[in-house]
């Protein structure tokens, strides 16, 4: 059965985000995930790590002004400058915290910049991140995201984004394949992932519709972490999902749908 890392911009956000860490570890969870640290010191997040015996799995590059609806500046030809600074402190924080691969947002696309100019700019934007987190040990991803969700946005199929990568000609570039993503642009979601399995370096889950926990929509998750075992997956499932109620109430899908025991007590 796959491991499953929370993630904290999803889950206990009833709770500010450093109180989170204490949340997931009770909940038995063993490792979490998020978008963004940048908002506290390298020392914050490291003492919720000394306590509780988490690991970070993955953080996302910095991805321009979030709360303004950006989602993204690396197809953004006038952003090159602030993406390749983003770059540098998303390694000095992955570094220093043990995570070991960093995920790429590629942005919406400007309306007034063209089709060739927005894959050049991320194909050049990615091999440039490629080699500053191959200097640090670190893997690169890219995810394509549903245009439902987030119109406009850039990379949203599995195979622009292993074209992208094909261009990009980095060994230590993947594709961030996630579950619910994929079932709404695409589908093909047990074909795919065991036709790519060496291309995708982090999956992540929710369901559909409603991007709730597994078992609440249409995706049959027992037999996709079946097939995630078949296949050889041997790297975490972010658990990135709306919880419908509480996440405490709604971590009954551990047991029910992945057939995984608890750990430890939820608070």
């Amino acid at each position: 059965m796959p491991r499953f890392a929370a993630n904290l911009s999803m889950l206990f956000t009833e709770v500010p985000f450093l109180d989170r860490f204490e949340r997931a570890a009770q909940a038995g969870f063993e490792a979490v995930e998020f978008l963004f640290p940048y908002a506290h010191t390298i020392e914050e997040i490291q003492s919720r790590l000394d306590t509780t015996g988490l690991q970070i799995v993955l953080h996302n590059l910095p991805a321009g002004d979030w709360d303004a609806g950006e989602r993204g500046i690396a197809c953004d030809p006038r952003r090159v400058d602030e993406f390749r600074a983003g770059v540098a402190k998303a390694v000095t924080y992955a570094h220093a915290l043990g995570v070991p691969q960093l995920n790429c947002l590629a942005g919406k696309a400007p309306a007034d910049v063209d089709a060739a100019t927005l894959r050049r700019t991320l194909v050049d934007n990615l091999r440039f991140a490629a080699a500053a987190l191959r200097m640090a040990d670190l893997r690169l991803l890219v995810e394509p995201i549903n245009t439902f969700d987030i119109p406009g946005f850039y990379l949203h199929r599995t195979d622009q984004a292993l074209d992208i990568l094909d261009e990009v000609g980095a060994a230590n570039a993947f594709v961030q394949y996630d579950i619910y993503h994929a079932q709404r642009s695409e589908g093909e979601l047990a074909a795919t992932l065991q036709k790519h399995l060496a291309r995708i370096g982090h999956v992540q889950l929710a369901d559909n519709p409603g991007r709730h926990e597994p078992g609440s929509g249409e995706i049959h998750y027992p037999y996709l972490f079946a097939h995630l075992d078949r296949i050889g997956y041997s790297g975490w499932v972010g658990c990135e999902y709306k919880p419908a109620q509480s996440t405490e109430a709604g971590l009954h899908w551990l047991e029910t749908v992945a057939g995984q025991k608890r750990v430890a007590a939820t608070a």
